[in-house]
């Protein structure tokens, strides 16, 4: 694997490491998380899934905002630490540097542009679920936007809405609020300012939405119903890129070399904030979104999904109160969770799942 020396952190998921020239990796585990806790027990090649789902959305969706994927090759990995190493002795070899065998980082690896991440989730929701049914019931309000009166669980929304919400850190739950608490938030953040919160908030909450709007009807193709989804944006700092080198070309992966490596958002006088902004993290996979079966959706009451939603109803079964450590799923729930998982990567990329596997492709 990767060495402890480059590791940076780790997520509910993810475990990021930085290579030498500043690119960062981002590897997906197996690892499942619910009510903002991670459980004990993984769902084989589910990293895979979010990872491969993840590619295909980054390569749909750049026409409407660039995003921080550079390589998706395991070799890049290997590469950038053969050409960082030095050796005193002129006349020796660069040997290659341990980082593992390439199939465990395979179709789970993403190599990335460093970026500063806007510090709220960016959520967008077509439908009534979730926290904002809870909320609606309570108030006919969802994160302080006022629907229609006499709305079901599960019905349509008249229009997308914009429901924010902030990071929390791991163990700890997220916590939706409206979207002048958002602009407050992001202008508490060192890297952004308050004098330019206020503008990334509008350009967050309108690319997000454009960004739900063209992967709706992409899934909906696929008889797949994106209720809702979060997406995590960020300003681009750059890196040591090596521009010759392409990722799968298949997936039609574009490399930037930008040059504004290092400054923040707040210092990049006279560009547009939204010629700025990238889409980070993870896109429209099962752990960030609602997915929805179209040919048995019936609203007024909860729907069959291809998300992690099965597991959170196992949960809701289990004497738990929603802090760590949460309890083990069975092995039925875990194999469920799994073949949710894949049937949405194959359905909504009309991809094989066991090539990918196999070949680490997004192709039938």
């Amino acid at each position: 694997m990767l060495t402890a020396d480059h590791f940076l952190r780790s997520g509910k998921v993810r475990d990021l490491y930085e290579l030498p020239d500043g690119r960062m990796v981002l590897v997906a585990s197996d690892r499942i998380s619910a009510f903002d806790v991670v459980l004990p027990t993984e769902i084989p090649d589910k990293g895979r899934v979010l990872t491969g789902m993840s590619r295909f959305w980054f390569a749909e969706t750049a026409g409407i905002v660039p995003n921080h994927l550079l390589d998706t090759d395991p070799a890049v990995i290997r590469d950038a630490f053969e050409a960082a190493v030095v050796d005193p002795r002129e006349d020796a070899p660069a040997g290659p540097v341990g980082i593992g065998s390439f199939e465990e980082l395979s179709g789970r690896v993403m190599i990335c542009e460093r970026a500063a991440v806007v510090p709220v989730e960016a959520v967008v929701r077509g439908y009534l679920a979730g926290s904002g049914w809870k909320e609606y019931r309570e108030r006919g309000t969802v994160c302080g936007i006022a629907l229609p009166p006499g709305l079901r669980e599960s019905d349509r929304l008249p229009e997308p809405i914009f429901t924010p919400a902030t990071k929390a850190e791991q163990g700890e739950h997220d916590e939706n609020i409206d979207f002048d608490a958002m602009v407050e938030h992001i202008g508490r953040n060192d890297l952004f300012v308050p004098e330019i919160a206020g503008g990334v908030a509008e350009v967050v909450r309108d690319r997000a939405i454009a960004l739900y709007r063209y992967a709706a009807a992409i899934a909906g193709r696929a008889g797949i119903l994106l209720a809702d989804t979060k997406f995590e944006f960020g300003y681009g700092l750059g890196a040591d890129l090596d521009a010759e080198r392409v990722g799968p070309a298949a997936e039609h992966i574009e490399r930037r070399t930008r040059p504004l490596r290092g400054q923040r958002p707040a210092d990049r006088n006279g560009q547009p904030l939204e010629d700025q902004l990238m889409l980070v993290d993870e896109a429209l996979t099962p752990d960030s979104s609602r997915l929805w079966d179209a040919a048995t959706y019936e609203p007024g009451g909860p729907q069959a999904s291809f998300d992690k939603q099965f597991v959170r109803d196992w949960l809701e079964t289990q004497p738990w109160d929603k802090t760590a450590p949460g309890p083990a799923l069975p092995d039925d729930v875990a194999a469920g969770t799994r073949a949710r998982y894949i049937e949405a990567f194959e359905r909504i990329t009309g991809a094989s799942f066991d090539r990918y596997l196999a070949e680490d492709v997004i192709a039938r």
